[in-house]
């Protein structure tokens, strides 16, 4: 899936086919649709149940969502996935509601989804697509959820999801038939080809247009933003664009924006540009970090030192929806080796494993294009972002650059 800043890679394809992006390569066909049904019509929905940020909902059964799949494993385009099935029967929390998301395989947009739902803590652990270590959050479909109060009852009318017409003499669609669907044959290369959420993204999604200001009243609706929240954005962007403190020229308003935030403990500048000429041969400071362990992210002017002037460090992107974490102390989740390509579906291998920090990911608070995203998509870090905490016993952001603002939500994730 997409990642916050991705690094180079070692023995990827480069070959045209295998670069394509997924709406070029050899997919699977689209769905059939049941006689007497317009093209728009959803097929295998029940009634909507619209969740919201912080209601509960339970999974439904295996034989149920399998019957509301066509045989490559998709409604509505979005594929479900292998890895999904061990949720099933299980009562979790809406994260948030997923009505749209950013589009990483072309150009950096934002794109609209129908009944998408993402689920506190569930992400995919690669155990379906050749053990992908990205971990990405899982969309589901309104369809394949019910529901319920956090005693398990169901609060929403008992509906039962529309089997998929079987079609050509075939049974609907088994859970082999969702593992196979995980395989798209091999690259150019040799290499196994997979296909997921995040290779097919584009599939059962829409282009968000860009004047489409329905999508803030959805992120309030749906309690994925607060108005606050909404509010700190806006007054950003507005001085992003009045401002223009991205230009080489822009120094006199990049001071002013910093002295303004020092007052009240804001987070300074965060799209400035690094300081080397070159980092393809940057210090790495490896410290072989493991999950478990506690680090600080380092101060925002000494990774800046360690960063071209692309922000770039050996490939690997640092970006400004990261700053605001500069100067907090983390647990580290994984160690990142290998990841699936989403353009090309191919497992590729980082040359410098980056590192991932539990609760750390974009949260769209800064960035245009993927404005209020709720994909979470995990922020990675080069370990010479990175010291040892060995005196630290919890995660805290309190001494990190967004404590005041920008990380409130996560203080309610860290408990």
């Amino acid at each position: 899936m997409a990642r916050i800043g991705e690094g180079p890679v070692a023995g990827d394809d480069t070959s045209t086919e295998a670069g394509l992006a997924r709406t070029a390569g050899p997919l699977a066909p689209a769905p059939e649709r049941a006689p007497g049904r317009s093209p728009g019509e959803a097929r295998s929905h029940p009634i909507a149940i619209r969740s919201c940020a912080g209601d509960w909902v339970e999974v439904r059964s295996k034989e149920e969502i399998l019957a509301t799949l066509d045989e490559n494993g998709r409604l509505d385009g979005m594929p479900f996935m292998p890895e999904m099935f061990d949720y099933c029967g299980k009562r979790i929390r809406v994260a948030k509601r997923g009505h749209k998301s950013c589009d990483t395989i072309h150009p950096l947009s934002s794109r609209t989804l129908k009944d998408g739902v993402l689920l506190e803590g569930v992400r995919c652990d690669g155990a379906g697509h050749g053990g992908c270590q990205a971990l990405c959050s899982v969309f589901w479909k309104e369809a394949w959820l019910r529901r319920v109060d956090a005693d398990g009852a169901e609060l929403a009318p008992a509906s039962v999801p529309v089997p998929f017409p079987a079609s050509g003499g075939r049974e609907r669609c088994t859970e082999e038939d969702v593992e196979r669907a995980a395989r798209n044959g091999v690259s150019a290369s040799g290499k196994p080809r997979w296909q997921c959420q995040a290779t097919d993204f584009p599939l059962y999604t829409k282009l968000m247009g860009r004047w489409n200001f329905s999508q803030f009243a959805e992120d309030l609706a749906s309690r994925n933003v607060g108005l606050g929240t909404m509010a700190m954005s806006a007054v950003y962007f507005a001085y992003e664009n009045l401002a223009r403190p991205r230009s080489r020229f822009g120094a006199p308003g990049r001071w002013f924006y910093n002295v303004f935030q020092s007052l009240w403990g804001g987070v300074p500048y965060p799209r400035m540009w690094g300081h080397l000429e070159d980092s393809t041969h940057a210090p790495i400071y490896p410290l072989d970090l493991q999950p478990g362990e506690f680090v600080r992210v380092k101060p925002y002017e000494q990774i800046m030192a360690t960063l071209d002037a692309r922000n770039h460090h050996r490939g690997l992107y640092f970006d400004g929806e990261m700053v605001p974490y500069c100067g907090g102390v983390y647990r580290v989740r994984a160690r990142v080796d290998h990841f699936l390509d989403e353009k090309s579906g191919v497992m590729r291998t980082m040359k410098t494993p980056a590192v991932i920090l539990e609760n750390v990911w974009c949260r769209g608070r800064i960035s245009g294009k993927r404005v209020f995203c709720p994909r979470a998509i995990y922020c990675w870090w080069r370990e010479a972002w990175l010291e040892r905490a060995p005196e630290a016993t919890a995660p805290t952001v309190d001494t990190a650059l967004g404590a005041r603002a920008y990380l409130r939500e996560m203080r309610e994730e860290l408990g």
